[in-house]
């Protein structure tokens, strides 16, 4: 069997050397940073507006709700029309919604209904500035470490993103916030306007786009290895966001204060960030694809050792080593792109982008259901075992695509 892609490393600084790639990046950054104030601005908006603590916590609900929605009925838009467009069109719907909500005369369910807006055009975005990627780096090595980059901007925003948020808002009203929003929106639309290619739609498919989203959501599902592949994206996180939804109860079960509460639901991100980065920028192309599928395997046994109730140190160990497992995601990403036809890439990045946001949704959810009836270290405990398991089993369902083609000569580990 051929050997995986040797070489030397790229490095991160290769990517930047691209200056499409630079638009896109900076304009991720903005685009980053309306929805992470939109978010909290919102908020702290509806509270006022309302007293209630349930409609401030929808806010929060709605940024995961519509992502299925958008990104399964709404993903043809990434084939159908050319990717700049589709991108431009995102932004301009987001910089809208953002101007109403500074509105004084917005009612509080249209704020709602601007912000379900706003998420069900997030996948289709996110799905086609994905399959750009690709035309922009390619699909071999830059690709990786360029959507890694993306992936690590949008981690450091949550250890970032609310505090200075928080900070905003200790300057501007809610709704003064809401006017940056639209003015962060309104830029990422201009650079990816004016910094990036015309390219042509990849479908030419002139049929409804209902049926074009749906047709492509089928043929990747229908495909034995796709299906695998989307699922590694999807599992490890539905399964590892279940110390971060319990952070608060583990910190208040082991005793410590806010200042541990916030270093526990930072430990994670922290891990994935630096793991990104070591694999990035240290690691060959071939090494990143050997040690893939085993780092999968184990990404959530680190959980398991949350039967001991550890203390805020060890907890904190444990979680930043789940966190740095994730780097199995780069190998994956170059499977990933190379098995996807070109004419239904944008299509499977924005369900996968759409999945991704839903399971951890789910994820949080089952993981809040559990911990009604068992202590959080159990359920931690638990969802380290379960996600084990599946996480083996869908390895080993991706050695048994190995060898369909020349790319999956890439997956082996031996």
């Amino acid at each position: 069997m051929p050997a995986p892609p040797t070489g030397p490393p790229h490095g991160y600084g290769a990517v930047f050397r691209v200056r499409e790639f630079r638009a896109v990046f900076v304009a991720h950054l903005m685009s980053l940073l309306g929805v992470v104030v939109c978010e909290i601005s919102l908020t702290v908006l509806i509270y006022r507006l309302t007293g209630s603590p349930l409609l401030s916590a929808l806010t929060f609900a709605l940024g995961f709700l519509p992502y299925l929605v958008g990104g399964t009925l709404l993903a043809g838009v990434a084939d159908k029309y050319p990717a700049r467009r589709v991108l431009v069109l995102c932004d301009l719907v987001c910089a809208g919604c953002a101007a109403a909500m500074v509105l004084p005369i917005t009612p509080v369910a249209v704020l709602l209904a601007l912000r379900c807006a706003i998420a069900a055009v997030s996948p289709v975005f996110n799905g086609t500035r994905t399959a750009t990627l690709a035309d922009i780096l390619g699909d071999g090595d830059l690709f990786v470490l360029g959507r890694s980059l993306l992936r690590i901007v949008s981690q450091s925003a949550v250890l970032t993103g609310f505090g200075l948020g928080g900070l905003l808002l200790a300057v501007v009203p809610p709704r003064g916030a809401l006017a940056v929003t639209c003015c962060t929106f309104l830029g990422s639309a201009l650079l990816l306007r004016f910094g990036t290619k015309r390219r042509p739609a990849r479908d030419s498919d002139s049929g409804a786009l209902l049926r074009s989203s749906l047709t492509g959501a089928r043929q990747v599902f229908a495909d034995r290895r796709l299906r695998v592949l989307m699922l590694l994206f999807w599992v490890p996180p539905m399964f590892s966001v279940a110390p971060e939804v319990l952070a608060t109860p583990y910190a208040d079960a082991i005793g410590v204060g806010p200042a541990g509460l916030g270093l526990l639901m930072c430990a994670l991100p922290a891990g994935t960030i630096a793991g990104e980065l070591y694999a990035g920028s240290a690691l060959r192309p071939g090494t990143r694809a050997r040690i893939a599928l085993p780092l999968a395997a184990v990404s959530l046994l680190p959980l398991v050792a949350f039967a001991l109730t550890p203390g805020l140190a060890l907890a904190l160990l444990v979680l930043v080593v789940a966190g740095a497992t994730s780097a199995y995601t780069l190998g994956v990403d170059r499977w990933f792109i190379e098995a996807v036809p070109d004419e239904l890439r944008g299509r499977a990045m924005t369900l996968m982008t759409a999945g991704l946001m839903t399971i951890q949704g789910v994820g949080m959810a089952l993981a809040g259901l559990a911990a009604e009836f068992y202590a959080v270290s159990t359920v931690v405990t638990g969802a380290g075992v379960i996600g084990t398991v599946c996480c083996l089993l869908l390895v080993a369902e991706a050695r048994r695509t190995e060898g369909r083609d020349g790319a999956d000569r890439h997956m082996t580990c031996r």
